[in-house]
């Protein structure tokens, strides 16, 4: 089956900086992949190449097979980037319109305003949008085309809790129809709600590429949450045990994240330190992107 999109060896720099090294990416026909990482990483540029905006300067893209910056290649594509600009005179239907009638079959305006929370803004001008509605028309047009890729990077910046569901609810419908979406996000509960494979992404390489219970298992770490006397006490404990992170206040406990909490709470136990409410959890999705960042320096 031919990867909708195939990157291989792809370097990209601006200037001095390094945007990408070396990055390679497959992404098959129907999978739902999240592009994980901080400002800088290199998502954006990615994103960039795919959609044939910028070219690599060593390595190769393809798009649907082909090169694309060919149009040829991009007519199955959707793509929302993070700074859209829409006409403030136009109302929303019109722009729909507009959009819509560049493709052979659009999507209904009415079923694709409806998915997003938009039917009753149909005559109201872009202009007089807050910024969360601009946003939610701006993924929308993305996929009024039925693009067999769409390519969202960070769809959900500027919305508010319920419109963040409501537009995963709309992503999700989408992507059961048949079609690939590849999503950046810095809200981390967004990856682990939409995405099937995580991508990590930092310092212009990819840390991890898996699914996502499987990235969480890569760094194999636990997170222990217990009750100290002191900040210098937590300290003292941590210099004690390998393999864990710095102590950090969550509230009145402190937080260590570690290779073996096992080994961590019998020292614990045999290190005589006063302590109480101990507690033993899985590392998030945040804190094992933090932990992959860290361990790729």
């Amino acid at each position: 089956m031919t990867a909708v999109v195939d990157v291989r060896d792809v370097t990209r720099t601006f200037g001095p900086v390094t945007a990408l090294d070396s990055v390679s990416l497959s992404v098959a026909p129907g999978e739902l992949v999240g592009l994980l990482g901080p400002n800088g990483a290199g998502k954006t540029t990615l994103l960039s190449l795919v959609s044939g905006l910028r070219r690599p300067d060593s390595g190769t893209v393809r798009l649907f097979g082909g090169d694309p910056r060919d149009a040829v290649n991009r007519a199955g594509l959707g793509t929302t980037p993070q700074e859209t600009g829409l006409p403030d005179t136009l109302r929303v239907g019109e722009v729909v319109d507009l959009v819509a009638r560049h493709y052979p079959d659009p999507m209904p305006a009415g079923e694709l305003l409806e998915r997003f929370g938009l039917a009753t803004f149909t005559r109201r001008q872009t202009g007089a949008l807050s910024g969360g509605q601009k946003r939610r028309l701006a993924v929308a047009l993305a996929l009024v085309g039925r693009p067999r890729l769409v390519l969202l990077d960070e769809p959900t910046t500027g919305l508010d809790v319920e419109a963040r569901h409501e537009l995963w609810s709309a992503l999700r419908s989408f992507h059961a129809e048949g079609a690939t979406v590849v999503v950046t996000s810095h809200y981390l509960e967004e990856i682990e709600a939409l995405a099937e494979r995580v991508v990590v992404v930092g310092q212009g390489k990819i840390l991890a590429d898996d699914l996502l219970s499987r990235v969480l298992g890569t760094v194999a770490r636990r997170k222990v949450l217990v009750r100290l006397a002191d900040a210098a006490a937590a300290r003292t404990f941590a210099t004690t045990v390998d393999a864990v992170s710095d102590p950090a206040r969550e509230g009145d406990r402190f937080a260590f994240l570690a290779a073996d909490a096992d080994a961590l709470v019998r020292e614990l136990v045999s290190s005589g330190v006063q302590f109480s409410d101990l507690e033993v959890r899985g590392a998030s999705l945040e804190e094992a992107f933090i932990t992959l960042t860290k361990e790729s320096r």
